[in-house]
């Protein structure tokens, strides 16, 4: 993707008198030339020859974004960064939670599965990167993996703690779980009482699968 950013001046109107607006134009021509004119309201064709005829940039009945102060970005910024160290502890506790969990033949990986590749644990998996699209991740056991899931997981232990996307083919104890029910953050995915329950790890609702 190529793009380019600009910094445009913008001179904003409603139009009461055509006259008038012309007029204006006609007296601040080079002042306003090379401006984004976002005209409100009504707008005739007669204004609007006009404009094209002056070769004057413009744009109806839009909502611009304002610009915000320098200080107020910063705070801003400060605010997200902020949420995300929070978020951020709360996934890693709720890992370190279920990580104590894990105790069937614990098997730790920290690689990338990338597509074409097949995992099969027999056992708990602890995977500590992401899993490409075309690759397949089996186990018998419980499984975390703390990055994205692109691709086909397997699972038929008591729980799973993942981050799905839209491509991943995700199957819990022979059923497949409905990818819309998963957040794009973490989840845990359990069984209990024969049924399948999804908890997005950084909310409170509980989203039940079967």
């Amino acid at each position: 993707m190529k793009s380019k950013q600009y910094s445009v001046k913008v001179y904003e109107t409603t139009i009461t008198n055509e006259v008038a607006f012309m007029e204006f134009f006609d007296n601040n021509y080079t002042l306003f030339k090379d401006h984004l004119i976002v005209i409100s309201g009504n707008l005739s064709s007669t204004i609007k020859v006009y404009l094209e005829n002056k070769k004057l940039s413009y744009l109806h009945d839009v909502s611009l974004p304002k610009g915000r102060t320098r200080k107020a970005l910063e705070k801003e910024l400060q605010a997200e960064q902020t949420e995300r160290a929070v978020l951020a502890q709360i996934s890693q506790n709720e890992i370190n939670r279920l990580s104590s969990q894990l105790e069937n033949n614990l098997t730790v990986l920290d690689e990338m599965i990338r597509s074409g590749r097949e995992v099969d644990i027999k056992g708990d998996l602890l995977l500590l990167n992401r899993v490409n699209s075309g690759a397949t991740i089996k186990t018998t056991g419980n499984l975390i993996i703390t990055k994205v899931v692109e691709g086909a997981i397997r699972c038929a232990g008591h729980f799973m703690m993942l981050t799905a996307s839209p491509k991943a083919n995700i199957v819990f104890h022979g059923v497949e779980v409905d990818n819309s029910l998963l957040e794009d953050r973490l989840n845990r995915v359990e069984l209990k009482n024969n049924e399948i329950i999804i908890t997005p790890v950084l909310k409170k609702e509980i989203n039940w699968a079967l």
